[in-house]
C-alpha cells in the first residue's frame, strides 16, 4: 500500500512538472509573440510617419522647415508633410470642414467666421504664425500721394480707399479707422475691392486715394517717390493676430506626438530663418523658391523693424486676437462674438517649445 502511494506521488509530481514546463513554454511563446507584435507597431510607425496636409497661401506662411535641409529633426520620421496651396482662407476653410487638409493658417478675420458659419465648432488654435502692431515691429501701412490733400484719415471724407476683399484684415482696419475718425465707412468713404498687385498703379493714376501698402512695394524707394505713408494698421486696431495654426480637435488627439514633434522643427525653423547671423542666406533661400530677385527681400524680410512679429514660443497673441474679433462684431461683420481662450489648446506649442529649452 505504501509503494502504491509513492508510485502515485511520482506520477503526480511527474504530471505537474510536465504541466508546468508547457505552461512555461506557452508563457515564453506568448511572451514572444507579445514582442513581436510590439515590434511590429513600432516599425510600422517608424516606416508610416503621420501625413501633415498643411494649407497655404502665401510664401511667408509656409512650411519653413521644408525649405533649409537640416533643420526638421523629425520630418520623414514621425511626420511628412503635404503643403497645399489655396488662393485665399475662404477656400482653406471650407477645405478644412471636408476634412481635406489637416493644418490651416487663419487670421482674425476668418476664424470667427469658420466657428459661426462653416460649423468649425472643433477648432482649434494651436500656434502662432505672425502678428502686426507689436511694438519695434512692422505694421501694415497705407499710401497716399505725396500730392494728395489728404493729410488726416478725416481728410478721406468723400473720396476712395482700396481693399483687397470686404472682410479681410485689410478691410477691417479700413472700416475700424475710419469709424474710429468719425467717418461712415458705408456712407462717408467708398471702397473698391482690388488685387494687391494692382493697387500702386491705381493709387499713382489718381483711380483710387488711398491703398494699403504691400511688402516689397513699402520699401521700394521708386513708390515712395511719389507716395508717403498715412497710417498703419496698430493705428487703427493695435496689435493684431494676424494669422496662426489651427486643426481640428479630433486630428490633433489621434496625431499628438506626431503634432507636436512638427511643432518644434517648425520653432527650430523659425528661430533659424530669423536669426541675424542667418540673415543673407535665409533671404536667398526664399528668393529662389519664390522664383523672385533677392532684392525684393533683402532690405526687409526676416528683420525686426520691417517685418511682422513671430513668437518665438510660436504662442499666439490670444488677448489681441479676442479685440480684433471684437472690433469684427462692432463693424457687423460676424453675428456674435466668439470667444478665443475656448478655440484655442496651446499644450501642443507649449511642450514643443519645452524642449528647446
Amino acid at each position: 500500500m505504501h509503494s502504491k502511494a509513492i508510485s502515485i506521488s511520482v506520477r503526480s509530481r511527474i504530471f505537474w512538472l510536465r504541466k508546468s514546463r508547457t505552461s512555461y513554454a506557452r508563457t515564453r511563446s506568448t511572451a514572444f509573440l507579445a514582442a513581436i507584435a510590439v515590434f511590429a507597431h513600432f516599425a510600422a510607425a517608424a516606416a508610416d510617419p503621420t501625413k501633415l496636409r498643411i494649407a497655404w497661401v502665401t510664401t511667408t506662411d509656409g512650411p519653413l522647415l521644408l525649405l533649409k535641409k537640416g533643420i526638421a529633426q523629425h520630418e520623414g520620421v514621425s511626420y511628412t508633410i503635404e503643403p497645399i496651396h489655396f488662393q485665399g482662407s475662404p477656400p482653406i476653410i471650407t477645405a478644412l470642414a471636408a476634412g481635406d487638409v489637416d493644418l490651416a493658417g487663419m487670421g482674425f478675420s476668418t476664424f470667427p467666421i469658420a466657428v459661426q458659419n462653416a460649423g468649425l465648432t472643433d477648432v482649434r488654435i494651436i500656434a502662432d504664425g505672425f502678428q502686426d502692431g507689436i511694438p519695434g515691429y512692422y505694421s501694415n501701412t497705407f499710401l497716399v500721394r505725396r500730392d494728395s490733400p489728404v493729410r488726416s484719415v478725416e481728410d478721406m471724407k468723400g473720396r476712395v480707399a482700396a481693399t483687397n476683399a470686404t472682410g479681410s484684415a485689410i478691410d477691417i482696419t479700413l472700416r475700424a479707422i475710419f469709424r474710429k475718425h468719425g467717418l461712415n465707412d458705408k456712407r462717408d468713404v467708398t471702397i473698391l475691392e482690388a488685387a494687391f498687385p494692382n493697387m500702386v498703379s491705381m493709387l499713382q493714376s489718381h483711380k483710387v486715394d488711398l491703398i494699403p501698402a504691400t511688402q516689397p512695394d513699402i520699401n521700394n524707394p521708386a513708390v515712395l517717390a511719389w507716395a508717403r505713408p498715412i497710417f498703419g494698421q496698430a493705428d487703427s486696431l493695435g496689435p493684431s493676430q494676424m494669422a496662426f495654426l489651427s486643426a481640428r480637435q479630433g486630428f490633433l488627439e489621434k496625431n499628438r506626438a506626431a503634432m507636436v514633434d512638427y511643432l518644434e522643427d517648425e520653432l527650430r525653423s523659425v528661430r533659424w530663418f530669423f536669426d541675424p547671423a542667418h540673415h543673407d542666406e535665409a533671404v536667398k533661400i526664399m528668393a529662389d523658391w519664390s522664383k523672385v530677385p533677392v532684392s525684393q527681400f533683402t532690405g526687409w524680410m526676416f528683420t525686426k523693424e520691417r517685418d511682422f512679429y513671430h513668437d518665438p514660443d510660436g504662442r499666439p497673441n490670444l488677448e489681441a486676437l479676442q479685440n480684433n474679433i471684437e472690433v469684427e462684431r462692432q463693424l457687423g461683420l460676424i453675428k456674435s462674438d466668439v470667444d478665443a481662450k475656448r478655440f484655442a489648446d496651446l499644450s501642443y506649442i507649449q511642450e514643443a517649445a519645452s524642449r528647446l529649452k
